[in-house]
């Protein structure tokens, strides 16, 4: 199937036009902002052409720009928000607790109350310690992997996404080119490799040639296209990490407490060493991160060990009481409302299973993936089972997706970001939102379809 790409590109401006009328404020602030911010923006991902709109309120799955536009939102605070934007389930903790102190720079009950509800539903964890970010928790777990196996080198996945952490911060964008930023010295790269997602053979050939201390792995790849594992991968790489004497870090910074409970390692029933948390941890709050093992590796954190021998963690709002409040309220209300999970998960499936009957009725290359809440589009020639495959089996040359997030944002939804669409869903999303999804992207499909051509 051949795409006619300069019928796209005036579809493309014909939605832009239509964008910029309907958000003349969004794009003075934004013009306010390039003044200041580098891109114009607070945080790089957050860039939607031609510029994005400029959100003041949110409630349940919703918010509301400055232009008064509503939107269904599916990026829910980088999916932090599982309980939707200013969830009534945990406010009245965050206004009494705001009262009382957000930060106290002292040990206090909240967080000890917290870590102790979450050493008992999280498989595999002994103890715990709070970071403030889930890009801290993978910086410090870094350093621990490496002090507890007494080796240097790491191995992660290509399109891997685990936060700004130097080392790791590697072969995350197509095509692969190592680091992904300049300032990160060249001689590093001998200790990270990276292998594709849903490949047990190429993680095995590079643990047997290197000496690793960690695998860090996404259960389910999150920025790297919403990508689920395979049957039995999580376990292979289990198997393979136990073979090679390497620790097993799952990073479930997007993957804690949103497709179960104890996150992807009930769900997949693998247990890692070491799990990484962020986002949902917090319950919606700044400054969510921990990390969590049996003591056997934890102890390796201890202040009062010698120097060489322990991974030095530290932070000034770890711990804090509004934070890690915020997280116990939210993960309390999961713990009494398990039927959630359930729902929600059947949201994202039934956004799949449209996608897959798009495909088949207006016959062209769309393909879902994804694992309950957790879901991503391609407009690619088979189904991606990695994200290499999300970028070298594209048909649109990239500005497919780029199209259908402005068509989706002039009808009133929204996500990040304009390279993949991966959508991260809330309790709080209704049968109506995915409903209004679903016709969307029938709607644009069908529209492409008329740009398009058979060979």
């Amino acid at each position: 199937m051949e795409l006619d790409v300069e019928s796209l590109k005036s579809f493309y401006s014909e939605l832009e036009r239509a964008y910029v009328e309907k958000t003349p404020r969004s794009s003075s602030l934004f013009e306010r902002a390039k003044k200041v911010f580098p891109d114009g923006l607070t945080y790089s991902i957050r860039k939607l052409s031609p510029y994005p709109p400029y959100i003041i309120k949110g409630k349940g799955a919703k918010v509301i720009d400055v232009d008064g536009n509503i939107y269904t939102d599916y990026w829910m605070g980088h999916g932090a928000l599982f309980l939707g934007h200013a969830p009534d389930e945990i406010l009245e903790y965050i206004k009494k607790q705001v009262e009382e102190g957000t930060h106290f720079g002292y040990e206090n009950e909240v967080a000890l109350k917290y870590a102790e509800l979450l050493v008992k539903i999280l498989p595999n964890a002994e103890e715990i310690k709070f970071t403030n970010s889930g890009t801290e928790s993978n910086y410090f777990v870094l350093r621990l992997a490496r002090v507890y196996s007494k080796k240097l080198k790491v191995i992660k996945i290509e399109g891997g996404w685990h936060g700004a952490v130097e080392q790791l911060h590697y072969d995350v964008s197509y095509p692969y080119e190592g680091f992904e930023t300049g300032g990160i010295p060249p001689e590093l790269n001998k200790y990270i490799e990276s292998v594709p997602f849903n490949d047990l053979e190429a993680l095995e050939k590079a643990l047997k040639k290197r000496d690793v201390a960690a695998v860090f792995i996404e259960p389910v790849l999150g920025g790297g296209g919403a990508i689920e594992p395979e049957k039995d991968y999580l376990k292979g790489v289990r198997e393979l990490c136990d073979q090679y004497d390497s620790l097993l870090v799952f990073d479930e910074v997007i993957t804690g407490f949103r497709l179960a409970l104890g996150g992807a390692q009930e769900y997949y029933g693998v247990k890692a060493d070491i799990v990484v948390l962020g986002k949902i941890v917090g319950g919606g709050v700044p400054g969510a991160g921990a990390f969590a093992g049996p003591y056997d590796i934890m102890k390796y954190v201890e202040k009062d060990r010698p120097k060489k021998e322990r991974a030095y963690h530290s932070g000034t709002f770890s711990g804090n009481p509004l934070t890690t409040g915020a997280g116990y309220a939210t993960i309390s209300y999961l713990m009494k409302n398990k039927h959630l999970y359930d729902r929600v998960n059947s949201l994202g499936e039934m956004i799949k299973k449209e996608v897959d009957k798009i495909r088949e009725e207006v016959e062209i290359p769309i393909y879902s993936t994804g694992a309950g809440s957790i879901v991503g589009i391609h407009f690619t020639t088979l189904r991606p089972r990695n994200h290499r495959m999300a970028f070298e089996l594209r048909w649109g040359r990239d500005l497919i997706e780029k199209t259908f997030n402005l068509f989706m944002r002039i009808n009133n939804v929204i996500y990040i970001s304009e390279d993949l669409i991966h959508l991260l869903l809330s309790v709080k999303h209704e049968n109506d939102d995915i409903k209004k999804f679903v016709e969307l992207t029938r709607e644009f499909s069908e529209r492409i379809k008329k740009f398009t051509k058979k060979h």
